[in-house]
């Protein structure tokens, strides 16, 4: 089987971000994505930026082809304008993060699509579990050869890229002991997850054919990796990061892993071999960020030598740099210093919940954070809500 890989140009970006529809009066989410999308459609004829999703409280806002983050963030503030008009009448509002605090993940509908559909059948209890929101960041690749070593190399910053992004702590009303509860519920999936580390193109090649031999999938888009190639854009796709809450950290997110990109091409370029991370021990990272977030210890090399993620980071982004300035991303990447410093999506959610007692003022942080377009911290604003029902957290122990 010989499996394309579409030509594309180096370090080109696309975006992908996934908002909630919220309703203003309960702060639950809105099954309206469709009667959304219908109007959307009927004023902007042909129009690419907005997409439905597996579930109908979803929306999701696709960049073009880009070169430039801000250029990415452009089109992000396009589509968000384009549904404003749309969703004020309806009383419906826009936020995001990886997971709505106190939905009820069996209450929710699956987009009138036969994809999804049998996605539901197969999967059962699990599938009707991926109430998640995710922001995916496609990277153009100019030579196929690159690709699975770059994935490779990528999977040795996965906890960072993780941690950093992690906004699911609460999930259907519990706080799961977890940051990024999100990555454990979508792994469920036959096919998600950390992708399998494969060194040559044939390789994966015969690892496609393999699985559409055996049924596990029909199409291509059903392998639904943590971070995988996507051959019929010619980019490598990082999935694993939770929808961000505001365009500063969408930009942040989508900063660190072009550069990431980049870098590992450099390298290759110098003549280097990435460094890989034993299977096992990339496993074991994802699942240290998604507990313990930024106070994660990470496996840093395939001697199992350990480092406190809060100590990599600012390692790693000073390493990024000189890229990032090539890049034209200096002041996206930076901002990754004011983020941490103010509490990353996770941080700040439970210090929400813990201020006010309940999970719907994590919402209106949500809420407040997408109209600002940038964190908040959750003791400086008032995240009281006219008619608040006062829906408690309970733990997950």
């Amino acid at each position: 089987m010989t499996l394309d890989f579409a030509k594309s140009e180096r370090s080109t970006l696309g975006l992908e971000w996934e908002l909630q529809l919220i309703d203003k009066d309960t702060l639950n989410l809105r099954q309206c994505a469709e009667s959304v999308l219908k109007e959307i459609n009927s004023r902007h004829q042909g129009q690419k930026r907005l997409h439905k999703e597996m579930l109908l409280n979803t929306v999701e806002i696709n960049s073009r082809p880009r070169r430039r983050v801000r250029e990415c963030l452009e089109d992000m503030s396009e589509g968000i304008e384009m549904l404003a008009p749309v969703l004020e009448p309806m009383r419906v509002e826009l936020a995001s993060a990886g997971s709505h605090p106190f939905a009820n993940p069996i209450y929710q509908k699956v987009t009138d699509s036969e994809r999804y559909a049998k996605l539901v059948e197969h999967t059962q209890y699990w599938g009707r579990q991926m109430l998640l929101f995710g922001t995916h960041v496609h990277v153009g690749i100019e030579d196929r050869k690159k690709v699975l070593p770059i994935l490779g190399f990528l999977l040795t910053h996965l906890g960072a890229v993780q941690a950093l992004s992690a906004s699911s702590p609460f999930w259907g009303g519990i706080d799961t002991g977890y940051c990024d509860n999100r990555a454990m519920v979508f792994q469920q999936l036959p096919t998600a997850g950390t992708p399998h580390l494969l060194r040559e193109w044939e390789e994966f090649e015969n690892y496609v054919e393999d699985v559409k031999r055996a049924r596990i999938v029909d199409n291509f888009d059903e392998i639904r990796w943590d971070i995988r190639p996507a051959p019929k854009f010619g980019t490598i796709e990082v999935r694993v990061a939770d929808a961000s809450t505001n365009l500063l950290e969408v930009g942040a997110l989508t900063a660190l892993v072009h550069c990431l990109v980049e870098w590992g091409s450099r390298r290759i370029d110098a003549g280097e071999e990435l460094p890989q991370l034993p299977a096992w021990y990339v496993d074991e990272n994802k699942w240290r960020a998604a507990r313990y977030g930024l106070d994660a210890m990470i496996i840093e090399n395939s001697r199992g030598e350990e480092r406190a993620l809060r100590e990599a980071i600012p390692v790693l982004l000073a390493e990024l740099e000189p890229v990032a300035a090539n890049l034209g991303c200096v002041e996206e990447l930076g901002s990754w210093e004011k983020i941490v410093a103010v509490g990353v999506g996770y941080e700040r959610q439970r210090a929400a919940q813990q201020l006010n007692g309940n999970l719907e003022s994590v919402v209106e942080l949500m809420r407040q954070e997408f109209r600002a377009g940038h964190p908040l911290d959750p003791s400086t604003v008032d995240l009281t809500v006219p008619g608040d029902h006062g829906v408690g957290v309970k733990t997950s122990s």
